[in-house]
Formats: structure tokens, C-alpha cells, sequence
């Protein structure tokens, strides 16, 4: 093979590991900055694998970014707060509506509750449920 060949198939081989060790290091995967599409299936695989009792109000907004939907209150000390985010597209209509999301409930900054928004029952509902101590439904967002 020719000399010059060679040279220019290392420089290209090069030039492609150092774009891949930038793009691996550099590249800031953040929720914020991806296509719809994209962030509607990171979402959807990310809280898939949440464990309740062992994540945070602040780690959601860390990882999974600004919510699409929130509602929130404070009853007797505590504070339930309920983070809608996007896990499925219904319709192109511009706008995120709770049908095509995953809703996510802390209370006092702690998960307790995530499931499919279909599932959702209002704050009102989660509220006299945890005041009366009911079990959490272990969830599924498959």
C-alpha cells in the first residue's frame, strides 16, 4: 500500500478517537438540551429504574431537569410535591399535557410514589392516602 495511504488512514483513525474522547468527556447529556424524542425516552428509562425511598426532590431536578407539569402543598409538616415529566407522546399538538407523562411523589424531598400518569388520582387523593398510612404501590413505567 501506498505510504501516503497509510498515513492518512492513521490520521483519520486520529482524528476520530480524539472527536470520540471529546464527545465522551465533554458533551453535557442534559435533558434540557435534547430533542423531545430523546428526552421523552431518557425520562421514561430513568424513572423506570427509580427505588422509592432512596431519591431526592433535588436529584430529580439534578438529572431529569426543569419538570413539564408540578402541583405541590403542605399538609400538617408535611410537604407533598408531585413532578410530572414526559414519557410518552400522544399527540403533536405543541404542548405536554399530564396524559403523556410520568408523575414522580416527594414528600418531604423524599420519592415515595412514581408511576404512569394514568395512575394519577390527584394530590388530594395521594394525600388522604398517606395520611392514613395505606401501602405504596410499587410501581412500573415500562
Amino acid at each position: 500500500m501506498n505510504k501516503k495511504i497509510v498515513i492518512r488512514i492513521m490520521m483519520a483513525l486520529a482524528f476520530y478517537g480524539i472527536l470520540v474522547f471529546l464527545v465522551v468527556n465533554f458533551y453535557d447529556d442534559n435533558p434540557a438540551n435534547m430533542k423531545w424524542e430523546d428526552r421523552e425516552e431518557f425520562n421514561r428509562q430513568f424513572i423506570s429504574e427509580l427505588k422509592v425511598n432512596n431519591f431526592h426532590f433535588e436529584q430529580a431536578l439534578q438529572i431529569l431537569g426543569k419538570p413539564d407539569i408540578t402541583e405541590a402543598k403542605l399538609v400538617d409538616e408535611r410537604y407533598f410535591q408531585v413532578l410530572f415529566y414526559r414519557t410518552q407522546h400522544m399527540k403533536s399538538d405543541g404542548f405536554t399535557t399530564q396524559d403523556e407523562c410520568s408523575y414522580l411523589l416527594f414528600i418531604n424531598n423524599e420519592l415515595k410514589e412514581f408511576d404512569i400518569a394514568s395512575q394519577y388520582n390527584g394530590l388530594e387523593q395521594l394525600i388522604i392516602k398517606y395520611q392514613q398510612n395505606l401501602p405504596v404501590t410499587n410501581t412500573n413505567i415500562d
